[in-house]
């Protein structure tokens, strides 16, 4: 990049009421040149799209957000966000969970690395990374889904599942928002698999990601079988 690049931060948020503050004020305490903050809220009961608002009138100029009529799921509001991002003219976008899971203090890392590689993505399973407060059950299913999506869609990279991610600009223009059909998790891996078969380059970053504190997981049996059969469907239509 010639000149400072524009940089979007997309946060689908839905019941996260109490962490979504303090994540925006760490973001934002990092005092990333050209910086905006998409929070993309499916109508959350618990009020966080009130609390998202107040976050945006109190910084108009880096927070914006983009409120859905009902939960329609990650992967949408992903693309939703994505969009909003590219018609903002938005050179690097990542991708991270609104729960507290995924830390702010990564985020230089990834700028950093995104200067010689098209997607970045922050990694649990490569030296340095690491997972807090997971019980052994969703430990042995996350490690299953990845070394079977790694051997059914053949690529190397460890942590296909991951969340917290920068992508170029040209790598969501490369894989076709709009032909993405993931909701759940699977997203994550789909993005990934368009981006390599798109001929970009990837690289992993490890990160510490911590179980959230408040609110509840949104994995579930439904999201883990779409997840399974979807990589399955990726391979063969691949």
């Amino acid at each position: 990049f010639m000149t400072e690049p524009n940089i979007a931060i997309v946060i689908p948020t839905y019941n996260e009421r109490d962490t979504i503050g303090p994540l925006v004020k760490q973001i934002i305490g990092l005092a990333i040149p050209n910086l905006s903050i998409i929070i993309v809220d499916d109508n959350s009961p618990d009020n966080t799209g009130t609390v998202a608002a107040e976050l945006a009138r109190e910084n108009y100029e880096t927070v914006h957000l983009i409120n859905r009529a009902r939960k329609m799921g990650l992967g949408p509001a992903y693309i939703e966000g994505f969009e909003y991002a590219l018609r903002h003219d938005a050179d690097l976008i990542f991708e991270m969970d609104a729960d507290g899971s995924h830390k702010p203090e990564h985020i230089p890392e990834f700028l950093a690395k995104i200067k010689e590689f098209d997607l970045v993505l922050g990694s649990r399973y490569i030296p340095g990374g690491r997972i807090e407060n997971w019980d052994p059950l969703r430990r042995l299913i996350s490690r299953f889904g990845n070394v079977y999506a790694r051997i059914v869609l053949g690529l190397p990279i460890k942590d296909l599942t991951s969340g917290f991610k920068c992508y170029r600009r040209k790598v969501l223009e490369a894989i076709g928002l709009g032909q993405l059909s993931s909701v759940g998790y699977v997203f994550q891996i789909e993005t990934t698999f368009k981006a390599v078969r798109a001929g970009c380059t990837v690289h992993e970053t490890p990160i510490v990601f911590t179980e959230r504190k408040k609110g509840a997981s949104k994995f579930n049996l439904k999201i883990f079988l779409e997840s399974f059969v979807k990589v399955l469907l990726l391979r063969l239509r691949g």
